[in-house]
């Protein structure tokens, strides 16, 4: 099988620039059995096409791409694909940007001693480490996290946050920079990753030309919330504050004010707050939005109803509320989000 190994045409003349970015700048994958193939195809793409996007602009620029794994030779990724590496770089030799993708088998990467004395000692020999997806799970066990803020898929950053106590992981953003570290969201947000990687470097314009080529955004509306399934939330210990959840969630648009709820619950609106808190991790208010919220998301989905009515509808009152909550929340309108996410189609002519 062919090396996955993509070469990009530098110039030796190109200097340290304030940025840091230096002649014929190395971009090493560190990959695993189990890798999530995007993860390392998407910002792969990227990082190998930036030369051509600079040519195009009358710059003469680029990066040399590998992708390696501890024993090189073929690697089988989560979803069968298989890509070709080479033997990670001697412990000795610099790195200008190594990258860590994820995958269903970051964790098991995670406890392979070699891989995690290779990302320790080319993380101190490099400008930057830039960690996609669940990578940060490999990141984190070589202790390149520690008391930082990053960001990973939103369906781990739970499992995330739980195994490192020490980082503080934010769900949300598609990627985080905090010092020598860049981590982003899950799979595509990669090439949002790389994307920024590739401004940083080379400016904005060569990343411009580079998203324009791949059919995306520069810089993507929204967080990674948005594309998020609703989140879990712990049912009450107490049967009294259960049956406020239940109230809540079967009927989105009722009323749910703090003094209802405690009423339904038997307790003062004090008593009921703290029990409520501490029981289910969130307060009444913050619950009952967090419903709405998830009411409005299915509807805006599915149907074609104004703005107003999915508002009056969820109990978020107008269309100028819900737009609140969204962009509160999911960091995109609510228009934006029924376009993004719509599941009907609605066509002219057709029947009712």
């Amino acid at each position: 099988m062919a090396e996955c190994v993509g070469y990009v045409s530098l110039t030796p003349s190109m200097n340290h620039g304030e940025s840091g970015f230096v002649s014929e700048p190395d971009v090493v994958f560190a990959a695993f059995d189990g890798v999530q193939p995007i993860d390392v195809v998407g910002p792969h793409e990227v990082f190998a096409s930036a030369g051509d996007a600079a040519a195009s602009l009358g710059r003469r620029t680029g990066y040399r791409v590998r992708v390696a794994s501890v024993r090189g030779g073929p690697v089988r990724t989560e979803s069968g694909l298989e890509l070709g590496t080479v033997p990670l770089p001697g412990l000795s030799e610099r790195i200008d940007t190594l990258v860590l993708p994820g995958g269903t088998g970051s964790r098991a990467a995670s406890a392979d001693p070699d891989l995690i004395a290779f990302v320790r000692a080319a993380a101190s020999r490099s400008r930057r480490v830039a960690v996609v997806c669940t990578g940060a799970f490999i990141a984190a066990a070589a202790g390149l996290l520690d008391g930082r803020r990053v960001t990973t898929h939103w369906a781990a950053a739970q499992e995330l946050q739980a195994a490192y106590p020490a980082l503080e992981v934010d769900p949300d953003p598609l990627y985080i920079h905090d010092g020598q570290i860049w981590t982003s969201a899950g799979v595509t947000a990669g090439i949002d990753l790389a994307l920024a990687l590739v401004a940083d470097d080379l400016g904005a314009d060569v990343a411009q030309t580079l998203a324009r080529w791949l059919i995306m955004f520069l810089h993507r509306p929204g967080g990674q919330t948005q594309f998020a399934t609703p989140v879990w939330v712990p049912r009450a210990e107490r049967s009294a504050v259960r049956a406020v959840q239940d109230r809540v969630e079967s009927a989105p648009g009722g009323d749910h004010r703090l003094p209802t709820l405690a009423a339904a619950a038997s307790m003062s609106v004090r008593h009921f707050t703290r029990v409520f808190t501490t029981e289910v991790g969130q307060s009444p208010a913050r619950f009952v939005e967090r419903v709405r919220l998830e009411a409005a998301r299915t509807d805006l989905e599915a149907g074609d109803d104004t703005l107003d009515v999915v508002a009056e509808r969820c109990g978020l009152g107008s269309a100028e509320s819900l737009r609140r909550v969204f962009h509160r929340h999911l960091g995109v309108s609510p228009d934006a989000y029924r376009r993004r996410f719509r599941t009907t189609t609605r066509h002219e002519g057709a029947s009712a």
